[in-house]
């Protein structure tokens, strides 16, 4: 069984490319794949590989400058889901696109899963999932404001546009996203805007779904992920979407009985999106994927859902 760890922590790197080559070697020593970001606001990444090489990483990262309390979550895969190890010099662990805003310095206030409820249910308070549309589609909070974002850097700008209506009669703002880096960096933008009390889920969902009582949740739906479990319920177990390797989005049972669904290719959302050459290209993958399997192999490309909202980084929490 593979370890996979996600994990981020935001810190002050002042020379970021100077950790660069020293991580990489102990991620290559230790057989560990995935995707490790470096910038000047700390470290984002998942990465895969045996439960002690993992730590070697772990315990190698924690020494990095403020990193001593990294925050981590782990899950498994039957086979290696990365093909290679990658450490990237990057301008911002999460991309926000916002000059100046520094999480290390002021962030919102974190709310354990136990006042979680209490907080939402509040009526003087303005509940806002963080993540981007996709992801609210298959579930999110009771009340909660859906942004309908396509990325994360699309956040700043919505919230701007529509501050008034958002705060009228409300006293308070609360946050949330999948394991917290996107509301930790979203509470410190609303911090720099001027918004005094502002809160976010610690953990994040999944730390709320992983600890809170079913009986007692305010969650509905699943929790999409950016690993091969794709989405998960109460308790962290597997939920029922799938996901489609034509357009890497989420896919539930009912789309999957759909005509317009074809494993490994399409599916509802993106049918007639790609030209012939493409879904051919996509079928033989998928072929592929499927033959490599029968022989007990991973597949190059076979691998996680693409995690980050931009598609391009490594882990969205």
């Amino acid at each position: 069984m593979i370890r996979v760890c996600a994990l981020y922590r935001f810190a002050t790197f002042p020379d970021p490319a100077a950790l660069r080559e020293p991580l990489l070697a102990v991620a290559e020593a230790n057989g560990i794949r995935g995707t490790l970001l470096l910038a000047s606001e700390g470290i984002n990444g998942t990465i895969a590989g045996t439960p002690n090489g993992i730590e070697a990483v772990l315990d190698h990262i924690c020494t990095l400058p403020g990193c001593a309390d990294l925050d981590y979550k782990d899950s498994t895969a039957e086979a290696m889901p990365f093909h290679r190890m990658k450490v990237r010099l990057k301008r911002e662990i999460v991309s926000m696109g916002v000059d100046g805003i520094d999480p290390t310095r002021e962030v919102g206030t974190y709310v354990a899963g136990a006042e979680w409820n209490a907080l939402i249910a509040d009526p003087k308070t303005v509940v806002i999932d963080t993540r981007n549309d996709y992801e609210v589609a298959i579930g999110t909070f009771d009340g909660a404001v859906d942004p309908g974002t396509k990325s994360f850097r699309d956040f700043p700008a919505w919230f701007r546009d529509h501050r008034d209506e958002l705060l009228a009669g409300k006293t308070r703002v609360a946050m949330f996203c999948t394991g917290g880096i996107r509301c930790e960096k979203a509470t410190a933008f609303l911090k720099a805007e001027g918004v005094e009390d502002v809160f976010h889920l610690d953990g994040g969902i999944l730390k709320y779904l992983e600890t809170m009582p079913a009986e007692e949740s305010r969650w509905n739906g699943e929790c999409f992920v950016f690993d091969a479990r794709v989405a998960v319920g109460h308790g962290l177990a597997p939920g029922s979407h799938a996901l489609c390797h034509g357009c890497r989005m989420p896919v539930s049972p009912e789309d999957r009985a759909s005509p317009l669904y074809v494993e490994g290719v399409s599916c509802p959302a993106c049918h007639g999106t790609r030209d012939a050459e493409r879904l051919a290209a996509y079928a033989e993958r998928h072929r592929q994927e499927r033959l490599a399997a029968a022989r007990g192999e991973a597949h190059v490309g076979a691998r996680f859902a693409s995690p980050d909202d931009a598609r391009d980084e490594p882990h969205k929490g």
